[in-house]
């Protein structure tokens, strides 16, 4: 297994795109053309490098024939899903089962997501037999790319895990640990190496909130990156919403680059849509727009106060925010009802 890239596209025309009986049970449907199997793998590059995770192409060992594709596919409105599309000459063979187990492998032990969800279309028993054998839980039915859906959920402690552990180009020894709080003071200070005003806020001369969870990237047993955050109901346009707030993201100023911080925060996401967040938002410095736009963030042009020990402020940096029930983006005002984060 290594991650797709685009001089996939033609093994993955002959073995998944040029098959109606694969295609005719994925969301895509009937899409017999090199254009569309081209298109499909600028997707899946796009999406290792926003999020650091993705679609696999799965090869056999011996003769390195593509067998099809398998791997982890985040959606903004549900979530990490596993998916998998199997050349019909190779199904019947466990690679399916061998391929999703490793997928959840990386999910659950190197990741730390706190889920992960497969869509199925109703009557693709053969598909809904292999997420059984892999621990997942009928979960409901959902709307995905306009098609009713069965939803099944794999939790980290009722998945069955891989034998062995999937290795792919770059990151292979980067892993995510979640825990609650704002982390360790040391791995804080490890992290800033001896920068005064890392972030670039120090500037403001604000009273920050405690975050409530954080999230840790470590490689060879030191920590390269983090990101915390916290759950609060503010008000957007005067209404409640429960929201999640980002903030304390840091990369080691020797690991910067390396896509590290991608990761992290889509992680941190999945953590909070898990704990309920209907919206993530975030205080951001002005040069780390783009990044953030990339990332499926936006940005709002509404005034956002929150709460310092001397009253009520404006913010002063640029607010972006992520988008995880479908509601509609403020268009008067947002009020944090804390401290900033």
């Amino acid at each position: 297994m290594e991650p797709i890239r685009r001089g996939d596209s033609d093994d993955l025309f002959e073995a998944v795109v040029s098959q109606d009986s694969v295609m005719r049970w994925l969301a895509t449907g009937r899409a017999d053309s090199r254009s569309a199997a081209r298109a499909m793998c600028d997707d899946h590059v796009a999406h290792w490098t926003r999020h650091g995770y993705g679609d696999f192409a799965v090869r056999d060992a011996a003769t390195h024939a593509f067998l099809g594709r398998v791997g982890l596919r985040n959606r903004a409105q549900h979530g990490v899903d596993l998916g998998f599309a199997v050349q019909p000459r190779a199904q019947g063979r466990g690679i399916a089962g061998e391929a999703g187990r490793a997928c959840l492998d990386l999910a659950f032990r190197r990741l730390s997501l706190p889920a992960v969800f497969a869509f199925v279309l109703p009557g693709n028993t053969a598909s809904i037999s292999v997420l059984r054998r892999l621990g997942a839980q009928a979960d409901g039915t959902v709307e995905s790319s306009g098609l009713h859906c069965l939803r099944y959920r794999f939790d980290p402690a009722g998945t069955a895990t891989a034998k062995h552990v999937v290795v792919y180009d770059g990151g292979a020894d980067l892993r995510l640990i979640h825990v609650l709080g704002p982390g360790s003071p040391g791995d804080g200070a490890a992290l800033r190496a001896g920068l005064s005003d890392p972030c670039g806020v120090n500037g403001f001369a604000l009273v920050w909130a405690d975050k409530q969870h954080t999230l840790t990237a470590v490689s060879e047993g030191r920590p390269v990156a983090s990101a915390g955050w916290l759950l609060r109901d503010m008000a957007f346009d005067g209404s409640p919403r429960r929201a999640a707030g980002l903030g304390g993201v840091l990369v080691h100023p020797a690991h910067r680059g390396q896509g590290i911080a991608r990761t992290v925060i889509s992680v941190a996401v999945e953590h909070a849509r898990a704990a309920g967040a209907e919206t993530m938002i975030l205080l951001c410095r002005p040069d780390l727009v783009p990044l953030y736009t990339q990332l499926g963030w936006s940005r709002l042009s509404v005034p956002v106060t929150f709460q310092q020990p001397d009253g009520a402020r404006t913010s002063p940096l640029i607010t972006m925010i992520y988008d995880l029930a479908g509601l509609p983006h403020p268009t008067i005002s947002v009020d944090l009802r804390g401290l900033p984060f």
